[in-house]
């Protein structure tokens, strides 16, 4: 069994490696995990190229979701966005707050830092920054986030509910999430839970939905909505580096769904409850 840590050190040695890797070859590949499929291309990652503020070389092909399509972002909001990657979201999410705003990315694989940082130099945002830090441990101040956004990162930490009650300190009363993420319906075969390009490729590191969403309201989060969900398939070609072609049927007569869902959660107005939900 790994621990938590060593599954830490998993994500960002693969990670330091996709951010050198094209966006065609992670996303033909689940998660940019190297095992790429012949059979379909964008196994997981939506289509950003038509959503303002998209820049090109920001897209890694490395998310499940378009959480900034939803995330209710206002001119002048502080954004801040979880494994922030090669920096697409963020620079998305800048269109939406524009220059009274603020967008904070934050990921723990240098390479990735190092990317952003270059791709924002390139496109002159001064109000877009990233910092090298763990969203288990976020370098932020408490209550700092209006919204927070992230894409296909929670399903690759161990500890997601230390992350979502960092998600909860860093936001201000009222503000809000949309994050975008891998979880499952049944149970994965073992093969693919022990398989370590496929954990940080996104899919051994999910959770049940049914958890993941309890995890959220056990932090103290309201009006929790699935805002989209769709159902991911793994081609063969992929499968076959895990499983023998009887685990492969078995696997698609079970019943088990791995799925991609966007969801939304609201921090308490702690001036309408004087509750403990300032903390």
């Amino acid at each position: 069994m790994s621990t938590e840590q060593e599954l830490k050190d998993i994500v960002r040695q693969k990670y330091g490696e996709i951010a050198l890797q094209d966006k065609a070859t992670n996303a033909s590949s689940c998660c940019g995990s190297g095992c790429c499929s012949t059979e379909v291309y964008n196994i997981m990652s939506d289509d950003y190229s038509k959503m303002e503020g998209y820049n090109p070389d920001a897209d890694l092909g490395l998310g499940c979701g378009l959480p900034t399509e939803f995330a209710q972002i206002k001119p002048g909001d502080v954004v801040i966005d979880l494994g922030s990657g090669a920096g697409n979201d963020c620079f998305i999410a800048r269109s939406q707050t524009g220059e009274t705003g603020k967008v904070i990315g934050i990921d723990f694989t240098e390479p990735m830092i190092a990317k952003a940082r270059a791709n924002a130099e390139k496109l002159g945002y001064n109000n877009v920054e990233f910092r090298l830090g763990d969203i288990e441990k976020m370098p932020v101040t408490a209550k700092t986030a209006d919204v927070i956004v992230s894409n296909c990162v929670l399903n690759l930490v161990p500890n997601k509910k230390n992350v979502i009650s960092e998600m909860y300190r860093v936001l201000k009363s009222n503000g809000h999430f949309s994050i975008s993420d891998i979880v499952l319906v049944g149970e994965l075969p073992d093969n693919l839970k022990k398989a370590a390009e496929m954990y940080a490729g996104c899919v051994s590191g999910a959770i049940q939905k049914n958890e993941y969403l309890d995890l959220i309201k056990q932090a103290g989060f309201e009006a929790i909505t699935v805002q989209k969900e769709k159902q991911i398939t793994i081609p063969d070609d992929i499968l076959s580096a895990y499983l023998s072609p009887a685990e492969i049927a078995a696997f698609k007569e079970s019943g088990t769904g791995i799925f991609s869902i966007t969801v939304f959660a609201r921090k308490p107005n702690c001036c309408d409850t004087g509750s403990a939900c300032c903390n």
